[in-house]
């Protein structure tokens, strides 16, 4: 399989959202790009939300999501998703989906659906005198000079626009230790209609950054000396549908850090101040100074 940069990142992901039936409950899905030969987490946690949905009555949304990240994935195979019809109620469906690559399974995930329903209703406020997202540099601004594989991933591959309102992590190491931080995103160019993609890609654009504000508590950057990180879990709650080529703004913060693991709780706002999703992530730091 011959995987490199794609010409149109947008594009690239609704492929690998596209994914190949092979019966009702097992589908085929392919692989980006990336330059340390890894499947981007994001990608199959949206393939595996993909294959879930393609079960389910469209009437029914996902409301929550719960998943382990089992082995690292390989870009140069195909990933096979098989889908567990674990219940269909009168009001709510759940779905297992094992992502398997070698035989053995890389990514597993249970999700709830439910069919759009009346209540109460409140939303979180938005953060106060964000700067918007057009005021801020993009990667490809601060990336697309430097002449390195993971520098062009960032800046050239990754599918979303994504800027910092505070200090991105990407080389330099931030002047202000705190375990918080805000990062405003949407998908480079026009997005599909479709609700169930717009979903999956939001999932897939979650894994961003999220373990930033564990890294930025500490002084790391991404390009720290040794530095060994992967996400061994993502949670999400979907509150409210949304189109990810409008700007979102992901607020992340992390309370804890410890036995070489590090938690951080995300909130994405839609540009109308409504929270859309929220996110958990417990991640891997390891650095070789305290390993």
């Amino acid at each position: 399989m011959s995987i490199a940069i794609p010409n149109d990142p947008v594009a690239d992901l609704l492929r690998v959202l596209d994914l190949t039936p092979v019966s009702e409950t097992e589908f085929i899905g392919y692989t980006q790009w990336m330059p340390h030969g890894r499947v981007f987490g994001g990608q199959v946690l949206a393939q595996a939300l993909t294959a879930a949905q393609r079960t389910v009555d469209p009437q029914r949304r996902v409301h929550s999501l719960h998943s382990y990240f089992l082995r690292p994935g390989d870009i140069e195979k195909e990933i096979r998703f098989s889908v567990e019809l674990l219940r269909d109620g009168k009001s709510f469906s759940a779905r297992r989906v094992h992502a398997i690559q070698n035989d053995v399974p890389i990514f597993s995930m249970i999700a709830s659906f439910q069919e759009e329903a009346v209540g109460v209703e409140h939303t979180t406020n938005f953060p106060a005198n964000v700067p918007l997202p057009e005021t801020l540099p993009s990667a490809a601004q601060l990336l697309g000079e430097i002449a390195h594989p993971t520098a062009e991933y960032w800046s050239k591959a990754r599918p979303f626009d994504l800027r910092h309102v505070t200090e991105p992590l990407y080389f330099k190491p931030p002047r202000e230790r705190v375990s918080s931080q805000m990062v405003w995103f949407k998908a480079l160019g026009e997005f599909s209609n479709d609700p169930q993609l717009n979903t999956a890609a939001l999932a897939y654009a979650s894994d961003y950054t999220i373990l930033e504000s564990i890294l930025k508590r500490h002084g790391i950057t991404w390009a720290y000396p040794g530095l060994s990180s992967a996400s061994l879990d993502h949670a999400m709650w979907f509150h409210r549908p949304t189109r990810v080529d409008q700007w979102h703004l992901y607020v992340q913060e992390s309370p804890s850090a410890q036995g070489g693991r590090g938690l951080s709780i995300g909130k994405i706002f839609n540009q109308a101040g409504e929270l859309v999703a929220t996110c958990a992530q417990e991640g891997m730091i390891r650095i070789p100074e305290i390993s």
